[in-house]
């Protein structure tokens, strides 16, 4: 990718992560802040925003982080089956820990465990929706690489939360997480593709590609 590629995927991502994260913040507190705004104080609604664009950030910064981590692990397992292979291993290990280490620091006496597995399965869940598509879009390889990215890497982009047992702060911390690195994660293909100093457009390649040859198509012919 190119300078301009990578400054409309930060851009881009930075502005659809902080707004989801100001979205979801407002609701979570939703009758402090229009008390707030009704006596013209905006330093509520200033820290949602502020708070958003930081996680935000994170999940831009594990983003960047993780691709470095991807090709090393490529280099080093030699092949992609093997890399893929060690990447589920990884998933299963940190899906495991996320209910674990929940349940030592937060359960109350003779809590069962269980009830810390949904958090987990939840962001399995939504991990493998985003790998199908991902891997739909470019080909199964790219299956196990999108869902490692969304449920390890956002959870230790999220671990900063997740020390804390407030749900509102879990939930106003994963939202602009989730949001930022499932856009980023559907997107890179879509900038790959684009021809250099070009923007991917709404509707993806397909569409670009069909405008592409309908532009052909109508040119007079000599």
């Amino acid at each position: 990718m190119n300078s301009r590629k990578v400054v409309f995927l930060f851009n881009s991502t930075f502005l659809i992560g902080t707004t989801a994260g100001f979205i979801i913040g407002i609701i979570l507190d939703w009758q402090t802040h229009m008390n707030d705004l009704s006596n013209l104080n905006f330093g509520g609604v200033a820290m949602v925003i502020i708070t958003s664009a930081i996680w935000t950030v994170i999940a831009q910064m594990g983003f960047f982080a993780y691709l470095t981590v991807h090709r090393f692990g490529l280099g080093i397992f030699k092949t992609v089956r093997l890399w893929n292979k060690v990447q589920v291993v990884i998933i299963l290990f940190a899906l495991f820990d996320l209910m674990f280490f929940r349940h030592f620091f937060f359960a109350e006496e003779g809590e069962s465990m269980l009830g810390y597995a949904i958090m987990p399965l939840m962001l399995l869940a939504y991990g493998l929706i985003v790998a199908a598509i991902k891997s739909k879009e470019t080909d199964r390889t790219a299956f196990v690489p999108a869902l490692f990215f969304m449920v390890v890497v956002t959870m230790i982009e999220w671990i900063p939360a997740l020390r804390e047992n407030d749900y509102n702060f879990l939930i106003s911390a994963i939202v602009p997480l989730l949001v930022a690195n499932t856009w980023q994660i559907l997107v890179l293909h879509h900038l790959h593709r684009q021809p250099n100093g070009k923007q991917p457009s709404a509707a993806g390649p397909k569409q670009d590609k069909n405008t592409t040859s309908s532009k052909k198509g109508a040119q007079p012919k000599k």
